[in-house]
């Protein structure tokens, strides 16, 4: 869901010198946009209309190819799959959309949690 800056990879600095390494942290990259909307409706089994509900419902927006096609990451792949599930299930498409960011959002909620609670200092007992 998020789109990297030029410079950046996924969030990420582009690493600096070897093609191969470039290459590779690439392949590695769950945000790099390395499928175009044919492909990656051919990888889901749905229409390329499918894929372009799933923006316009602002469950994923594909990133651009220089000459402004969509271009989706495995990231975005994963979340289109459990639109579709959920849809084969008879959720509404818009409603598989929304339950999906709430799932994304309270999932991050909770890994905020954990990580603040780990970063917290015990707490003083007033009563002693």
């Amino acid at each position: 869901m998020k789109a990297p800056q030029p410079e950046m990879t996924g969030g990420h600095p582009a690493p600096q010198g070897d093609t191969d390494d470039t290459l590779d942290d690439k392949f590695d990259d769950e945000d790099y946009p390395a499928y175009s909307m044919g492909r990656a409706a051919d990888m889901l089994g749905v229409t390329p209309a499918f894929l372009r509900s799933l923006d316009a419902n602002q469950l994923i927006v594909p990133q651009r190819s220089p000459g402004g096609h969509r271009r989706y990451s495995r990231y975005q792949l994963r979340l289109a799959q459990r639109a579709r599930d959920l849809v084969d299930e008879g959720t509404a498409l818009e409603s598989a959309c929304r339950i999906i960011i709430l799932e994304d959002q309270l999932a991050e909620a909770r890994r905020i949690n954990a990580q603040l609670r780990q970063e917290r200092p015990p707490r003083q007992d007033p009563h002693r």
